[in-house]
């Protein structure tokens, strides 16, 4: 069995233990005591080192705790020494702390349970019992719990009965003793991970945003030295922005505003004048395009400058011209296109269905339009032969 040290010190970095069993050639250690926390809970595992190896993933098995480390321990080693890696560890227990808090407001305030946590490398969210929540609910609890943090309440672990421990946020189905993590006169929540020792240690929280998942509102936040790096990158966007429009920030919005109207405008001037300019060249693609023997003009266009959205333009504009079918083909990827006039008695899309069939192409649309895809340029080519 494993002491887990870290249960009634989280603070401790630093200890020595006896080493009990190696596997994997020295690779993975099992030691009588450990203050590495191993992935459980939601909570990432502790890195760090022992002796003189590094620590790349600690895995609970039950009674016991395995060290995974990069280099075998010294074989001759019967104690270690492990060192936390610190940095590491403060952050979790700032993120599982501030965690608990807003949980506990969240509960609090709208009546929410938590239903599931994930701590990410950059964030964290919380998964919510609650169907929409609304930007005011979510800065209501975000006010609330940085208020908490202010108050600096203490952060206590106690070791209760399951059978008689009462007043905890969520039922624990365990038996035996359980581990309780309580913030004073807030919350009561049975957990084995890593905290800090009072609120005020959390730092900042900040709630990033929100999004339904399934049936469920997931919160996105991140506490204490996240919030703080996630305020620098914000504030030296705003400050590139401002420098780009040589605009101080507070008028950025209403500049943005201003250029996205000028730019929805000039998008559709620029459709505006592609509509003009496919049907100009569809008009003289139709009057150069002699009429056979049924009287239709079947024109063969190949490779237009901007890919299949310039020959679809080209296509619909052919294909309002009278007695008009167009067959367009694109060599990269391999694509074709068949656009057939009211008048024609040619229904684009089963025509080229029947042809992509033949050459093992995929596609399709509706009697004035279709398009569709080839494997190869062979297919291509042989695909063209078919609907010219």
């Amino acid at each position: 069995m494993t002491e887990r040290l870290y249960y009634t010190d989280a603070y401790l970095a630093r200890f020595d233990a006896a080493v009990l069993e190696r596997g994997d050639g020295g690779r993975r250690i099992y030691l009588d005591r450990t203050a590495f926390y191993p992935t459980s809970g939601g909570q990432p595992f502790d890195a760090g080192r022992l002796g003189e190896s590094s620590i790349v993933n600690v895995i609970d098995e039950g009674e016991r705790i395995a060290h995974l480390l990069d280099a075998p321990l010294d074989p001759a080693a019967a104690r270690v020494e492990g060192v936390v890696e610190w940095a590491r560890r403060f952050d979790h227990m700032q993120q599982h702390t501030g965690q608990h808090l807003l949980s506990a407001v969240l509960a609090e305030l709208f009546g929410w349970a938590t239903e599931s946590v994930h701590f990410g490398a950059e964030t964290s969210t919380l998964d919510l019992d609650a169907g929409a929540v609304s930007p005011e609910q979510m800065r209501a609890a975000e006010t609330r719990a940085n208020e908490i943090v202010w108050e600096d309440r203490p952060v206590t672990v106690s070791f209760e009965d399951a059978e008689s421990a009462g007043g905890l946020r969520k039922a624990s189905d365990r038996s035996g003793t359980l581990r309780i993590v309580s913030i004073g006169e807030l919350d009561r929540s049975a957990c084995g991970g890593t905290h800090v020792r009072a609120t005020g240690a959390i730092g900042a929280i900040l709630i990033r945003g929100t999004e339904r998942v399934r049936k469920q509102a997931r919160v996105e936040f991140v506490c204490g030295g996240r919030a703080l790096r996630d305020a620098w990158r914000n504030r030296a966007l705003v400050q590139s922005l401002a420098a780009a429009y040589s605009a101080a920030p507070a008028d950025l919005p209403a500049l943005v505003e201003a250029q996205r109207a000028e730019l929805k405008g000039a998008e559709a001037a620029r459709r505006a004048l592609e509509q003009e300019l496919d049907a100009h060249r569809a008009r003289a693609l139709h009057a150069a395009t002699p009429a056979d023997a049924a009287g239709l003009r079947r024109a063969l266009v190949r490779d237009v400058e901007g890919g299949i959205e310039r020959l679809r333009g080209l296509a619909q504009a052919y294909a309002a011209e009278p007695r008009s079918v167009l067959v367009g083909a694109l060599a990269a990827p391999p694509a074709l296109l068949v656009a057939t006039s009211a008048d024609s008695g040619i229904d684009a899309g089963a025509r080229l269905q029947a042809v992509l069939g033949q050459v093992g192409g995929r596609g399709g649309g509706n009697a004035r339009l279709a398009q569709g895809t080839v494997p190869d340029a062979a297919a291509l080519a042989r695909a063209v032969e078919l609907l010219a």
